[in-house]
């Protein structure tokens, strides 16, 4: 598959990277669709995070689910889904007390995992074709029908930035639930500084 592929401070090439697959019966594959560029991206790809040469960045994506795992219950494939830039399993301590972003389970030796990002697990980012998720069950947060979404101006749940799509999860937190948001509406959350 392409991958966007990290190569030094302000170099990045197109290149073809091993495809994602299926490495536990809890992923999902997914073709993506749509990934974001984040403030955080930036950061390494100017050469101030320490990011390795090889890296895929992406932690802000969404797609069409391909490959289901043998354990996955809650998706399908067809499924579209936006999935949180943090991995997290669901079932540690800290998923459980709401604390998802310091998962215990998914980067051995610290707190905490997300795609693509410099420390932070094995996880390939989205500035690809195809995107492996763990914890499909809990990562994966499926879009209503259509297309709407693809529109909008970030993928990711858990932004700061704006977003155009109706049904994003309010106050950033996966164990909320949707918004009572009447259809057509658009919903807009912005970080503001105090």
């Amino acid at each position: 598959m392409k991958a966007l592929v990290y190569r030094g401070p302000y170099e990045m090439q197109v290149e073809n990277v091993p495809d994602a697959r299926i490495e536990h019966p809890n992923d999902v594959v997914l073709r993506l669709t749509t990934s974001c560029i984040c403030g955080s991206d930036l950061h390494m790809y100017e050469g101030r995070a320490g990011a390795d040469d090889g890296i895929v960045f992406g932690h802000e994506n969404m797609g069409i689910v391909e490959e289901v795992g043998d354990g996955v219950v809650s998706v399908a494939r067809g499924d579209r889904v936006v999935v949180p830039f943090n991995v997290s399993c669901g079932f540690c301590k800290n998923c459980v007390a709401g604390y998802s972003a310091f998962c215990l389970t998914v980067n051995e030796g610290m707190a905490g995992g997300a795609y693509g990002y410099v420390n932070m697990g094995p996880y390939r980012g989205g500035q690809a074709e195809y995107l492996r998720v763990p914890f499909a069950d809990y990562n994966c947060l499926q879009l209503p029908k259509g297309e709407d979404h693809e529109d909008a101006s970030c993928c990711s749940p858990t932004s700061s930035r704006p977003a155009t799509t109706a049904r994003l999860w309010p106050r950033f937190s996966r164990e909320s639930r949707w918004p009572s948001t009447a259809r057509g509406r658009s919903v807009c959350w912005l970080r503001t500084r105090r």
